[in-house]
């Protein structure tokens, strides 16, 4: 643990699992006070029917050296989203880091249906949970972002601008939302160029999230015996090394020249010198288009 970012105040917007528990983790390690949202408390689930909660992620950020606290926000509706910053305006005065990883789409997608077959109601859905949460949270969150200079805005998506403009995502939907928040990323640095805060679309690699580790029955401890099912599942990353990648630009005091850039946590990690957890650095998306989208067996080999 290092205390690069001590005072400094962080909201992850949908820090309940995956890369938002991860990203609020590291942020904490760091020595950051953030503030968990989502939708799953321990009082009432979202309509994922997850186990994991806000209470937990913010414990594992006080654990880690940081302060946790958890804040059930639905970010869908711009009244909590409004009444959220200004408690944080209230109890800190200031906001340096907002990480929108709102999200909650996975039970939508259809995959390989073109748009006239997919649910246009489960379609439109994803739409509001991955593109209308990201702008409400940023128009309240970021007002009280630039009443300071050097504030960092971090949007979540999946895979890079580079990956995204030649591979079609597998459904009409998740295409869009997720090069929609690279976009975002991109216009909202510019917005944000005259307060010298920064803004960049970040994704991370094939993630060991907890949704993912349980589609292939696995913990995290036997991570590598999904490769008996996925043999690509080898290049997969924890959730927190995209975390460390968040820290480490947060703490970069020349973080500006990323500004409205596209990202991954495995490009990141040849830059700052960062490893995953257990000492890895994947490099997932040029695995991705040199090894698996090339029909090329499974081999990690210079990409971990």
């Amino acid at each position: 643990m290092t205390a690069a970012l001590s005072g400094k105040i962080a909201l992850v917007a949908g820090g309940t699992r995956g890369a938002g528990r991860g990203i609020a983790l590291e942020l904490g390690a760091a020595g950051a006070t953030v503030y968990v949202t989502g939708r799953t408390t321990r009082e009432k689930q979202s309509e994922y029917g997850r186990p994991e909660t806000i209470e937990e992620t913010a414990e594992m950020v006080t654990a880690a050296g940081g302060e946790g606290i958890a804040v059930r926000v639905d970010h869908t509706m711009p009244s909590e989203v409004e009444v959220l910053v200004e408690r944080i305006r209230r109890e800190q005065g200031r906001l340096d880091i907002l990480v929108n990883d709102i999200w909650g789409g996975e039970h939508l997608t259809e995959w390989n249906k073109p748009v006239w077959e997919h649910s246009l109601d489960k379609g439109l859905h994803m739409l509001r949970l991955a593109i209308d949460t990201h702008l409400i949270t940023a128009h309240f969150a970021l007002a009280l972002m630039v009443e300071r200079p050097g504030g960092l805005l971090v949007e979540l998506t999946d895979g890079t601008a580079e990956y995204n403009a030649t591979h079609y995502r597998l459904c009409p939907y998740y295409d869009l939302v997720k090069t929609g928040a690279i976009r975002m990323a991109w216009a909202h640095a510019k917005d944000l160029a005259p307060h010298d805060a920064t803004a960049v679309a970040l994704t991370p690699g094939w993630m060991r999230s907890e949704m993912m580790l349980d589609i292939f029955n696995v913990r995290e401890e036997n991570w590598r015996d999904a490769t008996s099912v996925q043999p690509h599942f080898i290049i997969s990353e924890t959730p927190r090394f995209t975390g460390r990648a968040v820290a480490a630009v947060a703490a970069d005091p020349e973080r500006v020249r990323w500004s409205g850039q596209s990202l991954s946590s495995g490009g990141l990690a040849k830059i700052y010198g960062f490893d995953d957890v257990d000492g890895s650095r994947p490099d997932c998306w040029r695995y991705m288009d040199e090894v698996m989208d090339a029909g090329k067996a499974a081999d990690a080999t210079g990409y971990r």
